[in-house]
């Protein structure tokens, strides 16, 4: 018998793995001439980033309801947009997601694919929040609008047209590190219905430490270390407060989670230290990370194919959390 065995791909600290799609678009994307993001001006990186949507991801695709919201929140409204497979449902969880793009750029429509995509593979809605973006609203501006819009999602207003019987928090990057400062405001302070699940997706949950990921990918993986200082100059956060370094403060009694990291990410260490964190604290967590894969592949679909297999698997591991969570309070209402 021919033994047809194949080693798994070696790496080193300084020769990571790249998966061959990664490296391809790699290759293409620090081929194109031009300024870098952190050269240009927000409003210019945002366009550049909506651009990219239609050539780095698949179409939204037909679902039942898209729709447009308006949520209220302290000084004004922001807009936010509900994906669902379905025209109409009955009682259950609703999901919150938050975009990515370093709390300066992204919105609903960079996102938009991936929002229709766990719509249809969670078959349950999905609220995307278009919280205000900095230099324009620093922090805590995008943190107060994430947990004003869950809390509105929580007190079933007539405009949402589904009932929430709980919340699944969700985010990638900026909308990671929001999905964690929100499961913790709505810990500290209850909503009308309780979140039961969060799933954050390459998040930031630690700006008070440089982690080693940080300079072992700092140029050349897509989100670069320029670009996040870039990022920390718009948005000005506080580090140490707990809306930008959550995990400076208690994690216990956090919601379940599901978690997600790239391999070549400059912030993959800090999904791996929340993920660490939250054990230590006693919360159920699934932890994956893709291996070869970097930052931003949820809505790198087209552009790294190989990225729709980590995001089925993402979800897949969101619906399971959101199911066991649902039994688990099914039995906790019998039992009281």
């Amino acid at each position: 018998m021919t033994d047809t065995t194949i080693d798994p791909p070696t790496e080193t600290k300084d020769a990571p793995y790249v998966r061959p799609d990664v490296r391809n678009f790699l290759d293409y994307l620090n081929s194109i001439p031009g300024p870098k993001m952190h050269q240009q001006t927000p409003s210019e990186a945002r366009a550049v980033f909506h651009a990219m949507k239609d050539i780095a991801d698949p179409p939204v695709g037909v679902l039942a309801t898209i729709k447009d919201l308006t949520i209220p929140v302290e000084g004004g409204s922001i807009a936010a947009r509900l994906f669902d497979p379905r025209e109409t449902r009955d009682p259950g969880p609703v999901v919150v997601f938050f975009h990515g793009g370093g709390f300066v750029i992204g919105n609903v429509d960079t996102h938009a694919s991936f929002t229709a995509e766990m719509a249809r593979q969670l078959d349950l809605p999905v609220v995307s929040v278009d919280y205000r973006l900095a230099p324009e609203a620093k922090w805590p501006a995008a943190p107060d609008d994430c947990e004003a819009a869950a809390r509105w999602v929580a007190s079933n207003p007539s405009e949402l047209g589904r009932r929430a019987t709980s919340l699944v928090l969700s985010g990638d990057s900026a909308g990671g590190t929001l999905t964690i400062t929100t499961a913790i405001g709505l810990r500290d302070e209850p909503a009308d219905v309780p979140v039961i699940v969060q799933a954050p997706i390459y998040p930031a949950a630690d700006m008070m430490k440089e982690y080693p990921s940080f300079n072992d990918f700092a140029d050349g993986f897509l989100l670069t270390r320029e670009g996040m200082l870039w990022f920390g100059e718009h948005y000005a956060p506080d580090p140490e407060h707990v809306k930008a370094s959550p995990m400076g403060g208690s994690l216990a009694g956090l919601p379940p989670a599901v978690i997600v990291t790239a391999s070549l990410d400059p912030i993959r260490d800090q999904g791996r230290a929340y993920a660490a964190a939250l054990i230590q604290a006693g919360v159920p967590v699934t932890f994956r990370e893709a291996r070869g894969n970097i930052h931003g592949f949820i809505t790198l679909r087209q552009a790294v194919p190989s990225s729709a297999v980590d995001v089925a698997a993402y979800l897949t591991a969101v619906k399971g959390a959101v199911t066991e969570a649902e039994v688990q309070r099914a039995a906790a209402q019998s039992a009281g």
